[in-house]
């Protein structure tokens, strides 16, 4: 019986050893497995709460607390301007609501520049930068680009007419000439709403200038016609100066002047003398 005992005791404790020896190498594999997750894993990203609007607005639509909510968006790829609490969203109270100068699509966060200071009209007023003037030009078919303009484009001016001399009289040729260049429109006829239907043409635009610039373009419309030509919106080249007539359009070179110069023939003044039967002229300086 005791032999058996001892056979039986030690394959138990070779059973209990062979046991402990898969375990301690499952719990190797495990920690070495887990140990090269960490090591590959990838750092956590900073998140940081901010308001966004719950759907599509478009300009001149009025921000309520019902439109926005609060999600998170990576710490590191925030633009400025953002609002993370609702007192900085709506400062006086959810009653004084804001108005959308920007049109935003539905999950976009707000930014300040998208919208008005609370209680403030979303006007003209608040699309002019400081020191900024609006200025309204007549605009057809022709003129204004075919009802492609939109509000945000950038146009440069053309001016067409003809020149007036020192006397006051007007020049025979007409000219055609580069004024303003590179400046942003507002409006198109009464909307300052970038989404306006593509295709209708308008009867005014709307333009940002300086009040030098207003001077300029009130003479300009007024003693000739305006035209305007499209900016492409990556184009940052600033046009030179411009100016065609109808001579450089069609390769004519003007006249040249001939220049006659008057010799003026000296004056020779003499007296007669006789001298015997021979009458003689002598030279002599002339007194006047």
């Amino acid at each position: 019986m005791r032999a058996i005992f001892a056979v039986v005791l030690l394959v138990g404790l070779g059973l209990a050893g062979f046991a402990v020896y898969m375990a301690q190498n499952y719990i190797e594999g495990y920690q070495s497995a887990l140990a090269k997750e960490r090591a590959t894993k990838k750092p956590e990203i900073k998140t940081k709460e901010v308001y966004v609007v719950t759907r599509a607005m478009k300009y001149g639509e009025e921000l309520t607390p019902e439109d926005v909510k609060l999600v998170k968006f990576p710490q590191e790829a925030l633009p400025e301007g953002i609002f993370t609490t609702k007192e900085d969203l709506f400062p006086q109270g959810e009653e004084v609501g804001r108005y959308v100068v920007r049109a935003m699509e539905e999950k976009e966060a707000i930014l300040a520049v998208k919208v008005t200071r609370p209680g403030e009209d979303a006007g003209l007023t608040t699309r002019l930068e400081r020191g900024m003037r609006a200025f309204a030009i007549k605009v057809d078919v022709a003129s204004g680009v075919s009802g492609f303009l939109r509000p945000g484009d950038r146009v440069d001016v053309y001016w067409t007419g003809r020149v007036k001399g020192m006397g006051g009289e007007l020049g025979s040729d007409e000219v055609t000439k580069l004024i303003e260049t590179n400046i942003r429109l507002i409006a198109i006829d009464q909307s300052a709403d970038g989404e306006i239907e593509a295709g209708n043409v308008a009867n005014t635009v709307t333009v940002a200038v300086k009040p030098q610039q207003v001077a300029a373009l009130a003479q300009a419309q007024k003693t000739g016609d305006l035209m305007l030509a499209l900016v492409g919106a990556e184009d940052d080249s600033i046009a030179s100066v411009i100016e065609v007539d109808q001579r450089s359009l069609l390769g004519i070179e003007a006249p040249e002047e001939k220049i006659v110069e008057r010799v003026e023939e000296e004056k020779v003044c003499t007296i007669k003398t006789r001298r015997g039967a021979e009458v003689v002229q002598i030279p002599i300086p002339c007194t006047n």
